[in-house]
């Protein structure tokens, strides 16, 4: 381990907006934190937005900027990444914003039921091989279920294709409510997208200056549905014809149903946590 990561992690023990709960604390139990997320980290009573896979931290910290009347958690389990947001946020006295060193898998052992009211998934691993392993399967949306408030906001971003047409499937597939869809968020000109376009990760300037094109999904997430992965290979219910708009248009599926991509009101536009 270089020496410049060693620095970090221990200049990130001082931080009093890290948290970094050894294993033991956290497999198979719950840790102490679970329920009093608002009381003895925030001292507010604001709603709670998770950014899974944070990384370097921007992301979080810049939500935090703009919605000081949300709270958000940061979380992802590479410390030498997550120092600079946290960094950041102290420096710039961001109090609405700290971080969770941990592995996503241990999500449940944090947060308890209705203790968060949304959740950002940016860039993340696409696990080509493995998509249960994706932090958009089933899997992991079922462990989101148990601390979400019901109907809850989760949010994409991601350059990688398989990624976005895997999410679009599943959501398809459980019939659960699509807010948007975006397949380059970058190239739309809509207003209601604007602080979706602001606000870039590290790793997305990186892909937008490779010339990606930058995927956005957001849907709400039923507390009690119980989900099913979307079949492989199967045809994407969004695809359409180059010469048509994608946005707002409805798809009839195969087992009769409409489904409809729609806006979110203004009162709640898709920036908006």
């Amino acid at each position: 381990m270089s020496k410049n990561k060693l620095q970090r992690f221990a200049e990130m023990k001082r931080f009093n907006n890290v948290i970094e709960p050894p294993f033991e604390e956290v497999f198979q139990k719950d840790h102490q934190l679970k329920g009093r997320w608002h009381d003895s980290v925030f001292d507010n009573d604001h709603p709670i937005i998770l950014e899974l896979g944070c990384g370097k931290g921007e992301y979080t910290v810049n939500l935090a900027r703009r919605y000081p009347q949300y709270n958000f958690i940061g979380i992802d389990i590479k410390g030498a990444r997550m120092w600079k947001g946290a960094k950041q946020a102290l420096s710039e006295g961001i109090r609405n914003a700290v971080f969770l060193r941990t592995r996503i898998d241990f999500i449940r052992s944090f947060f308890a039921c209705d203790e968060i009211s949304g959740i950002w998934i940016t860039f993340p691993d696409p696990q080509p091989k493995k998509p249960l392993k994706r932090l958009v399967s089933t899997r992991f949306l079922e462990r989101y279920q148990h601390f979400l408030q019901h109907r809850s906001v989760v949010h994409l971003k991601t350059d990688n294709t398989q990624v976005h047409q895997y999410a679009r499937l599943l959501v398809y597939t459980n019939e659960l409510e699509i807010l948007r869809n975006e397949g380059d968020v970058h190239a739309t000109r809509d207003e209601d997208l604007q602080e979706i376009r602001n606000i870039k990760t590290f790793y997305e300037q990186q892909f937008i200056g490779e010339n990606k094109k930058i995927k956005y999904l957001a849907f709400r997430l039923d507390k009690d549905k119980v989900l099913a992965e979307p079949p492989e290979e199967e045809e994407d219910p969004w695809s359409v014809p180059k010469d048509k708009k994608e946005k707002s248009e409805a798809v009839t599926g195969a087992r009769g149903n409409d489904f409809q991509e729609k806006q979110l009101d203004h009162n709640n536009p898709p920036a908006q946590p």
